[in-house]
């Protein structure tokens, strides 16, 4: 069997408060430890109504302190946001807590809208492109300000010893991610495992994971390319509810994709009543054609399908299905339900 993952967004309903989402995604994690999954990501998105995913270090520091086994990490940090000194302490701190168990997953996507993006950036020490355009230098930075040698950091002709924590014994595993041929390119060219984002696009997957492979230079952090796919899922005991479960979030990427305001997630029932054009109506059943969406079997083997067909011996599961009306606000029984149901 392929080795099975979680990609978490914290996803908000119309029914949750932000503290209701986090302990629902506690939960989540919590099945997903108990049920031998490999590790949990957590994603990094800014003003948006239906994720409460801002904050990945804050996320990971619960969901590690919450599980047992289970690896914790970024899906990822959008170091272009962030100070990477600021990211090195983080995840440093987080790999001496929890030994072994914390990955550092980098993007270089805003994560947000352009205005949330300037605020971000402002603290990060500029507003300009120049933070998306130096994105291959910081993750150098980044990883070498993590040694536990430390750095030697030259400033008015001096070198300083610039150390993320005083005493570390090991690193956090770092992996490149992204959504098009960029990102495969730099991380084969700097020897990092990689992750595209099939479960965003859909689309160009199969062409960046071969990049990826074809130009992959070994580097003291990996000998031979490392990569998985990410999917969104949503099973249940029947074909139909599965299709229910998933209308919400199909919703959302409906909206994202179209330009249009987002909202909190809606319920299963309050999706439902939704009325769709024609057009509308054909996005939403493209997406849905690039999920996982269908009964336990069926789904099983759609992943095994997925996993052989992009030759990958992982994949990361992005537990999409929404809730009924009258589900508790603290818990996400569906997408524990897709977990389960695929273990």
């Amino acid at each position: 069997m392929t080795t099975l993952s979680v990609l978490d967004l914290v996803p908000v309903r119309s029914d949750q408060t932000t503290g209701d989402a986090v302990r629902a995604s506690l939960d989540v994690a919590r099945v997903a430890d108990g049920l031998g999954y490999e590790r949990y990501w957590v994603a990094e998105h800014h003003n948006m109504p239906a994720v409460a995913a801002t904050n990945p270090p804050v996320l990971i520091a619960m969901i590690a302190g919450a599980t047992e086994r289970i690896r914790v990490g970024s899906g990822g940090m959008m170091l272009p946001n962030h100070a990477p000194l600021v990211v090195a302490e983080q995840f440093a701190l987080l790999e001496a807590t929890y030994p072994d168990r914390i990955d550092l997953g980098i993007g270089r996507a805003p994560g947000t809208d352009q205005v949330t993006a300037w605020a971000l950036r402002h603290g990060a020490g500029g507003v300009s492109d120049e933070n998306v355009t130096r994105f291959p230098e910081y993750v150098d930075d980044l990883l070498a300000m993590m040694d536990t040698a430390g750095v030697g950091v030259r400033v008015q002709g001096r070198t300083h010893t610039l150390n993320a924590t005083p005493s570390a014994i090991g690193v956090p595993t770092p992996w490149l991610l992204g959504s098009s041929d960029y990102s495969a390119r730099l991380a084969a060219e700097k020897g990092l495992p990689y992750v595209f984002a099939h479960h965003f696009s859909g689309q160009g997957t199969r062409e960046a994971i071969e990049l990826y492979r074809s130009r992959f230079q070994p580097s003291d952090l990996l000998e031979a390319p490392r990569t998985f796919l990410t999917v969104n899922a949503s099973v249940a005991e029947s074909d139909e509810e599965a299709r229910r479960r998933a209308l919400p979030q199909l919703l959302t990427m409906l909206a994202l994709r179209s330009g249009r305001p987002l909202h909190a997630q809606e319920l299963v029932e309050e999706a439902e009543k939704r009325e769709l054009r024609a057009d509308e109506q054909q996005l939403v059943d493209a997406m849905a054609e690039r999920w996982v969406i269908g009964a336990p079997d069926a789904a099983r083997a759609r992943l095994e399908e997925l996993a052989s067909s992009f030759g990958v011996d992982e994949v990361m599961l992005n537990p999409v299905a929404g809730a009924h009306v009258g589900t508790e606000p603290a818990t996400s029984p569906a997408r524990e339900d897709t977990l389960r149901l695929l273990a």
